[in-house]
């Protein structure tokens, strides 16, 4: 599935919280139904992001791994 993308978030390079932290910020700023992809290299993420979306009532739409780094397309929540 080819999500079309609102907005892409890079957090290679960080660890945890940080991901998540930056995630959070994020969602502020886009509107319910938006899309981001989130890009991270913190394995940690691989259980904080699905946490995050569950907790919170996004969607996680896809959860991939390449090379070393995760890939998250999250569909924003109402409210």
């Amino acid at each position: 599935m080819n999500e079309q993308v609102d907005n892409v978030l890079d957090t290679k390079g960080l660890l945890c919280p940080e991901p998540v932290m930056m995630l959070h910020q994020a969602v502020k700023k886009y509107a319910a139904g938006d899309v981001i992809k989130v890009e991270a290299t913190d394995p940690s993420t691989t259980r904080d992001i699905p946490k995050f979306c569950l907790f919170l009532g996004h969607e996680l739409v896809a959860e991939t791994q390449t090379d070393g780094v995760y890939y998250y397309t999250i569909r924003l929540a109402n409210g």
